[in-house]
C-alpha cells in the first residue's frame, strides 16, 4: 500500500475542501433544467480562484492547463490538466458537476445556500449531490499540482456544467464536440464509499459500477372534440388514457438475474429463504430502507409522471397524454420497451401512438482493471477487510459519456461507517439537505490516496 504523501507546510486537501465546498454552495448554481439557468459560470471561476492560490503557496508548482467550454451563456465547464512524465502510463479524470437542483425554500429551516457548518454538518443545497466530492476532487489535483512531483499519468479534474439535466450543456457537450479536450479512459465521479447494512452486523463498502439507462416515452390517445354540456355518445380521450394508464401501472418487468444484483443480495447475508425470494423478486421489505432503491436496481422501472388533456373545463378534449420515466438495466434495449409497453396495451395498441423522448442506453463498467483495483486497493486503506460489492445507480451520472467512449467510470467516495447507503440516497435532493464534516474529510483524503496509488 502506497502511503499519501504529505508535505511540511502545505494545506491539507481535506481542509481545502471544506473551505471550497462551502463556497461551492454559496454560488448557488441552481439548475431548474431551462438553458438560461445554472449559471455556472461562478463555480467555475470559484475552482479557478482556488487552483491560482494554491499554487501561489507552492514553491515551484507544477504547470496546470486550464481549458473552458461554455456551450451557452453562463453554463460554464472547466478542466484542470496536469501533464503525465510517460504517456504510456494510465490517464486519470475526475468527473465533479457544479451545478444543483432547485429548492423549495419555505420548507427548508436552513438557509439553502449559506453553507453552514452545525453540529458537525454542512448544510446547502448541493452538499450531497455532488458538491463534497467536486470539492475534494479539486483538492486532490491541485494538492498534486502544489507539491511539484508530476505523475507519472496525466491527471484531469473537471468542473462539469449542467449534470442535473443529463449533461448537455456540459458533459455530453464536450464529449460530443470536443472529445480530445480530455481522457475519457479512466473516470471518477459520484457516488459510492457508502456502507451496507449487512444482516450479522459486519461492514460492506459499496462501489458504483454502472447505472441505468433512459428510455421516456409519451403516449399519447385521441377522442372526440365537443361541448363539455353534451358528452353522449363521444369518446373520451381522457377515459381513454386513464385506461392506458391503469394497464401500464399493471406492468410487472421481470427481476434481472444478471451481475451486480445477485452479489448485491447476497452481500446482506440473509437467511437463505429470504436470499432466494430477493432473487425472484420478491420481499423487498427486508431491505428496509433500501427497498426501492434496490428494487429499481433489479428491474426496468416505468414511472407515470406526467398526463395532460384539455384546456377549458367545458370543452371535451380531442388529445390526451402520459409521459413516463422508463428506466433500462444494462442490456435492455429501446425496443424491448417498446414491445412491452404494446402487450402491457393489449386491444389499446393500435389506439396509442408511443413516442421516444430522451433514449439512453445503460452503461457498466467491470469490476476489474487498474482502476477498479486502485479503488479496492483505497477502500482496504480505510476498512481494512471490508468487502466491496458492486452496484448499479437509479439515476444518471456524467460518467455514462465516458464509458460510451471506450472507458471505465465508477462512483467513488468514502463515508463514515454509519453511513449507510439508504442514509446518503436519502439525502439526495432533499430538504436541508447536508453532510457531514467527517465525510468530506475522509472524501477528500480517499481520492488523494487514489490519486497518488494510481498515477504515480
Amino acid at each position: 500500500m502506497k502511503p499519501t504523501v504529505v508535505t511540511p507546510g502545505l494545506p491539507a486537501p481535506e481542509a481545502a475542501a471544506l473551505a471550497l465546498l462551502k463556497d461551492l454552495i454559496r454560488n448557488a448554481c441552481v439548475n431548474d433544467l431551462t438553458p438560461d439557468s445554472g449559471q455556472e459560470v461562478r463555480n467555475a471561476d470559484t475552482l479557478e480562484e482556488f487552483f491560482r492560490q494554491g499554487l501561489l503557496l507552492a514553491d515551484a508548482p507544477l504547470p496546470i492547463h486550464i481549458r473552458h467550454f461554455e456551450p451557452h451563456p453562463g453554463r460554464v465547464s472547466v478542466a484542470f490538466t496536469i501533464e503525465g512524465s510517460d504517456p504510456s502510463a494510465e490517464p486519470l479524470t475526475l468527473l465533479g458537476h457544479t451545478d444543483v437542483v432547485p429548492v423549495d425554500a419555505p420548507k427548508w429551516t436552513r438557509d439553502p445556500f449559506g453553507a453552514e457548518e452545525v453540529d458537525g454538518k454542512i448544510f446547502g443545497r448541493g452538499a450531497t449531490d455532488m458538491l463534497y466530492i467536486t470539492a475534494s476532487m479539486a483538492a486532490a489535483v491541485r494538492d498534486v499540482a502544489m507539491r511539484g512531483v508530476p505523475p507519472r499519468g496525466t491527471l484531469t479534474f473537471v468542473g462539469l456544467a449542467d449534470e442535473e439535466a443529463r449533461g448537455g450543456l456540459g458533459a455530453g457537450w464536450i464529449a460530443e464536440h470536443e472529445p480530445e479536450a480530455f481522457s475519457w479512459r479512466n473516470c471518477l465521479s459520484e457516488e459510492g464509499g457508502s456502507h451496507l447494512p449487512v444482516e450479522d452486523g459486519s461492514d460492506a463498502l459499496i462501489v458504483v459500477v454502472g447505472e441505468k439507462g433512459a428510455g421516456q416515452r409519451r403516449l399519447t390517445v385521441h377522442g372526440d372534440a365537443g361541448h363539455g354540456s353534451a358528452p353522449h355518445g363521444r369518446e373520451s380521450a381522457v377515459v381513454k388514457i386513464a385506461e392506458v394508464a391503469r394497464r401500464v401501472a399493471a406492468l410487472e418487468p421481470e427481476v434481472t438475474s444478471d451481475e451486480p444484483w445477485p452479489g448485491y443480495v447476497r452481500a446482506f447475508k440473509f437467511d437463505p429463504e429470504t436470499e432466494a425470494a430477493l432473487l425472484r423478486g420478491e420481499g423487498y421489505e427486508a431491505l428496509g430502507e433500501l427497498a426501492r432503491y434496490s428494487h429499481a436496481m433489479s428491474h426496468l422501472t416505468l414511472a407515470q409522471t406526467v398526463l395532460r388533456a384539455g384546456q377549458a373545463i367545458n370543452v371535451l378534449p380531442s388529445v390526451a397524454w402520459l409521459e413516463m420515466d422508463i428506466r433500462p438495466l444494462p442490456g435492455q434495449t429501446q425496443e424491448d420497451i417498446d414491445a412491452l409497453l404494446v402487450e402491457a396495451l393489449g386491444d389499446m395498441a393500435d389506439e396509442v401512438e408511443i413516442t421516444h423522448l430522451i433514449t439512453e442506453d445503460a452503461t457498466v463498467s467491470p469490476t476489474d482493471g487498474p482502476l477498479y483495483q486502485a479503488i479496492l486497493d483505497t477502500f482496504a486503506e480505510f476498512f481494512p477487510g471490508v468487502p466491496v460489492v458492486p452496484t448499479l445507480a437509479a439515476g444518471g451520472s456524467d460518467l455514462r459519456f465516458g464509458r460510451r467512449k471506450g472507458g471505465v467510470g465508477y462512483g467513488f467516495a468514502m463515508h463514515q461507517r454509519h453511513q449507510t447507503l439508504g442514509s446518503v440516497l436519502d439525502t439526495l435532493h432533499s430538504h436541508d439537505e447536508y453532510v457531514e464534516v467527517e465525510d468530506v474529510r475522509l472524501t477528500a483524503r480517499a481520492y488523494r490516496s487514489l490519486v497518488e496509488r494510481f498515477c504515480f
